[in-house]
């Protein structure tokens, strides 16, 4: 008999909501994300982070600001406060809740009037010199790695700034550290959360990608199957996989840790959501000898597909490791939407997540918008100023206008 791992699905209500409905938003997964991502200071580390490492590059940048004040001498409105954040997994390894900034009345009004320079002007203006700096020190990590495929991504994502610290985090301390100059250390200690309601991914699918000019791509089904290797701590092998006409998981794509080069979170404070611009680059891994790759095909195959459990996926006792090396730490299932046009690629996901490390699982719906035009710029152009300044405006504007809108995050709370 197969053994059934610790993230077993138990309640009624999972198991009532195992169904599964169209992607990428199937309604039968309750909306819960219990993601923390521990952003660092500028300098090389590798952090815990689910069935992984956050790596960032040695010279990765990071930055958070408030962006939609009336005045550049009063960042955050007196009109603000900050309020609890009900967010189980946050809370039980803080001790406290997290809290989130709230603004009082028509948000709009009571930041934008009289404010000048429009905010993706300021934040372009802001992140450029930052994103120039960074794109060049990724651009020599892509040739010294000539014997694996690197690719450079420059991605925008809506969310959430989520501040730690509970009772020892006041609003003054937030106000002084948006005062601040950019490279002060004085940063608040914060998360960005991802997850946004089904009802926001519906309505970015069929009515706002048709005005920003996207139309459909394709749509995917896949499992990443997150390893460890005892010979290689520092890093994390993700394993993608898709399922074959005969129902079994098929590697097309070994690949490791992501890795931040620039993460600037923007507070907009007169809007629902907030906006994460990052740039980052992935490493494929192009030459795999026998020992790894019968290993990780072993691990692979021995994977059974099974819709209750979290992450769509358990192993057979003493199948979860292989060759005394690798070790099976996490197991994402997504399904992906993607639209496109000449210049960017919309995905929106759908993501059932599992943590072997710390038996926690994750269900999250999340929107990235990878920017494929400026990234070729900055892989391949000469770097002006102006240019760029000019197309990440354009980004930043586009997402004002229509990606940072949401009438109720509070649906997407963990249970």
């Amino acid at each position: 008999m197969a053994y059934i791992p610790p993230h077993k699905r138990h309640n009624s209500k999972d198991a009532d909501q195992s169904t599964p409905t169209p992607s990428p938003i199937p309604a039968s997964f309750s909306p819960r994300f219990q993601k923390a991502l521990n952003l660092g200071p500028s300098r090389r580390r590798k952090d815990r982070h689910g069935a992984g490492k956050i790596v960032y590059a040695a010279d990765s940048i990071f930055r958070w600001w408030p962006v939609g004040a009336a005045t550049d001498d009063d960042p955050i409105p007196a009109s603000f406060h900050l309020e609890p954040f009900d967010w189980e997994i946050v809370e039980r390894r803080q001790g406290e809740k997290p809290l989130v900034l709230v603004g009082g009345g028509n948000l709009e009004e009571s930041t934008a009037e009289g404010h000048a320079i429009p905010p993706w002007v300021s934040i372009a203006e802001r992140i450029v010199p930052d994103l120039i700096t960074t794109a060049l020190g990724a651009r020599n990590e892509l040739k010294r790695d000539g014997d694996e495929v690197v690719k450079l991504n420059f991605v925008a994502r809506p969310g959430k700034n989520i501040f730690l610290g509970g009772s020892s985090v006041s609003i003054d301390s937030i106000r002084m550290a948006a005062s601040t100059l950019p490279n002060s250390s004085k940063k608040p200690p914060k998360i960005f959360y991802t997850n946004v309601p089904n009802a926001y991914m519906e309505n970015v699918q069929t009515s706002v990608a048709p005005k920003i000019g996207l139309t459909f791509h394709s749509e995917k089904e896949y499992y990443h199957i997150k390893v460890s290797d005892e010979c290689r701590p520092d890093i994390t092998i993700t394993c993608k996989c898709m399922l074959t006409e005969s129902r079994q998981l098929e590697i097309y794509k070994i690949e490791y840790n992501l890795v931040r080069h620039l993460v600037a979170d923007i507070s907009c404070l007169n809007k629902e959501l907030d906006l994460r611009l990052l740039l980052v680059t992935k490493k494929k891994m192009k030459i795999i000898d026998n020992e790894q790759n019968d290993a990780l095909n072993e691990l692979v195959s021995s994977a059974v597909i099974d819709p209750d459990v979290k992450g769509g996926l358990r192993w057979p006792l003493g199948k979860q490791s292989a060759a005394e090396r690798f070790s099976v730490i996490g197991v994402w299932h997504c399904k992906r939407v993607a639209l496109k046009s000449n210049s960017m690629r919309l995905l929106l996901m759908h993501a059932d997540r599992f943590d072997f490390t710390n038996s926690t699982g994750e269900v999250s719906d999340e929107v990235t918008l990878k920017m494929t035009e400026i990234t070729k710029y900055l892989m391949e152009g000469d770097m002006e100023t102006g240019l760029l300044e000019v197309m990440v405006q354009e980004l930043v504007k586009l997402f004002w206008d229509h990606l940072l809108r949401c009438n109720d995050l509070t649906s997407t709370k963990p249970i």
